[in-house]
């Protein structure tokens, strides 16, 4: 019988009481504390608030539309029952937008963070991610994080005038290490923001130590595990990778996608309101955890989901890397990376950073930032175009296939 938890009677009349007095929250960020790199441009008005320019920078930046077609955890079905990545984003955003009102946040600033927080994501995931790691470390000693590169795309790739607290929400939404308590760490300034941007690049376990700097950018973190830990769980089964052998716990939240986004919002909304920082009690901190270690052990780890990856797509990134760097290294024009990656990136800065000539970026960044931002088919449409008798093939499961 499923359950759902609700906010404890006592706290709800005190949030309605609140209300009506219209009671602010005291830590919350106010949009007239807004950082950009240029101050001049992009001022705040009456249709168009501080954080609401945010929100239509990213829905309009032409990366925006590939989301819908990048993996989230399946890749190579024909299924369109299963999440990608654009509707990953959007549920990371409804939840933490609920716990944001409940807490009296800047609800602007959450929609933000969220919906920005995975521009940067690879094709394929997390493998994805990881061999595009490996690669780029291999010929410049450097390393690739999804959530780092969110920041470059925003950022560096195309120039939109982000604002420092939806650039350091999304740098630090890693929704892979989970924390009884998320308690915001100060940053006022790009220079500190750069360096601790540039600290990633250089050592990989410096992303285990990024505090986003606000109370929004915290929502959004623990949003980002609420929002996957059980909608994975609901997309294997509806691939009938689970036999029905598998099962996952029930320690207090639920093991239901439902249960867990209600269950896990309602404990951290219980425990927060009112505070200056997150948390979430201990049954429900040690129910994600588990929740978290259980889906690795059935799903993400499993030869169903890893086998592509390592036997097919990652020799196939790597013959693409090397055969787009070397095109770089002779300035090949004709190349696909020019064509399809320098000249798109340069049309989409012509209003906003006239002056900005990409093609004068390094050649190992320039060819991680076109193999990130390609969606699942393009690069498999790309691999096919580049090596047309490669032995490396990957095949689709269809809509009609069954076991």
């Amino acid at each position: 019988m499923p359950k759902y938890n609700s906010l404890s009677k006592d706290l709800q009349q005190r949030i309605l009481e609140d209300r009506k007095k219209h009671k602010e929250n005291p830590y919350a960020f106010r949009d007239e504390n807004i950082i950009r790199r240029d101050m001049e441009h992009d001022k705040a008005n009456l249709w168009r608030p501080a954080f609401v320019r945010d929100v239509e920078k990213i829905l309009h930046i032409p990366y925006y539309n590939r989301y819908f077609d990048k993996t989230q955890v399946f890749s190579l079905y024909k299924n369109d029952d299963i999440s990608r990545r654009g509707l990953h984003i959007q549920l990371v955003s409804r939840i933490a937008r609920n716990i944001g009102r409940v807490l009296n946040l800047n609800l602007d600033l959450i929609e933000a963070i969220a919906l920005g927080h995975d521009l940067g994501h690879t094709p394929f995931g997390h493998a994805g991610e990881d061999f595009l790691s490996k690669l780029y470390f291999e010929h410049t000693g450097r390393y690739f994080n999804h959530n780092v590169h969110s920041v470059r795309v925003l950022d560096k790739i195309i120039k939109r005038n982000m604002s420092l607290q939806v650039l350091d929400g999304i740098l630090c939404h890693n929704g892979e290490l989970e924390q009884k308590e998320y308690r915001p760490m100060s940053l006022d300034n790009f220079d500190d923001f750069d360096k601790k941007a540039e600290a990633c690049y250089i050592d990989k376990t410096n992303i285990g130590h990024l505090v986003p700097s606000t109370l929004e950018g915290c929502v959004v973190r623990v949003s980002d595990i609420i929002a996957y830990l059980g909608k994975d769980r609901q997309d294997a089964e509806r691939i009938k990778m689970l036999k029905g052998t598998e099962v996952f716990s029930d320690e207090g939240i639920g093991s239901s996608n439902a249960e867990i986004i209600n269950n896990l919002s309602v404990s951290i909304m219980e425990h927060s309101y009112g505070k200056e920082y997150l948390q979430m009690d201990e049954v429900a901190y040690n129910a994600l955890k588990l929740g978290k270690v259980e889906n690795n052990e059935i799903i993400y780890g499993t030869d169903k989901v890893r086998s592509d990856y390592s036997e097919k797509i990652e020799p196939m990134m790597k013959e693409i890397y090397e055969k787009l760097l070397y095109d770089l290294e002779k300035k090949d024009s004709s190349s696909i990376i020019y064509r399809h990656h320098i000249n798109y990136v340069n049309s989409n800065n012509f209003y906003t950073a006239k002056d900005f000539k990409y093609e004068e970026t390094k050649p190992n960044d320039i060819v991680v930032d076109y193999i990130a931002s390609m969606t699942d088919d393009y690069f498999i449409d790309l691999h096919e175009y580049l090596f047309p008798n490669s032995k490396y093939k990957v095949q689709y499961k269809g809509y009609f296939e069954h076991k």
